[in-house]
């Protein structure tokens, strides 16, 4: 499938707010100024003749663009320090970079937000209804690892950019493998064949999953 345009992405995101979020009915004869409209006509997300303009494809791909969006002011909020007179305008150019599952990537690395630093809520994608299903006994903070306990790193809890920024330098990311090797005077791990320090309050926002011992 041919990516959309960043324009023709952007129609199906404020259709999406207007369909599903304020439940109101689209503007047929403004959209049909647009002039990525046949795009999304010729594409199959558009079909004029019904009331809410999106098909069933246009409906689902609206929803990701949203998603994308939303997930982009939350990282260039938490990790990136973007002023927030210039979340939008940052947000509105990364999101169109968000495809092929990176968007997931992300949304993991964050820890599943729930909403937007708008408050806006962020629709769910596979990673956040896989990690439903995962027992919330399975994720632990790393704090509660003993020594010589295998674990994998789910996702790191916290909304402070500092605290973010660091754990991501030192490699902490969602899917890399640890050891624990002490929890005293600090919690010292190996990951990929190097070891780690950090402390009592940053292992509190460390979250794995366990694994069976080698």
């Amino acid at each position: 499938m041919n990516k959309l345009s960043d324009g023709a992405e952007e129609i199906l995101e404020s259709l999406w707010v207007e369909v599903v979020e304020k439940k109101s009915k689209p503007s047929l004869r403004m959209l049909k100024d647009e002039p990525y409209f046949g795009e999304l006509v010729e594409g199959g997300y558009i079909d004029p003749n019904k009331e809410t303009l999106l098909t069933e494809k246009g409906l689902a791909e609206s929803e990701k663009c949203v998603r994308r969006h939303r997930l982009s002011e939350r990282l260039v909020k938490d990790l990136l320090d973007i002023k927030e007179d210039f979340i939008h305008e940052t947000s509105c150019k990364f999101e169109h970079g968000l495809h092929h599952g990176l968007e997931d990537k992300i949304c993991t690395l964050l820890g599943h937000p729930k909403t937007c630093p708008h408050g806006k809520l962020i629709p769910p994608g596979k990673c956040c209804k896989i990690s439903k299903k995962i027992s919330k006994q399975l994720i632990v903070p790393l704090k509660e690892l003993s020594p010589q306990d295998r674990a994998k790193i789910s996702y790191i809890n916290t909304r402070d950019r500092d605290v973010l920024k660091k754990l991501i330098a030192m490699g902490i990311l969602p899917g890399n493998i640890i050891r624990l090797l002490h929890r005293f005077p600090s919690f010292i791990f190996e990951m990929n064949n190097s070891n780690y320090a950090v402390d009592k309050d940053l292992a509190e926002y460390i979250y794995v999953i366990p694994l069976e011992s080698d």
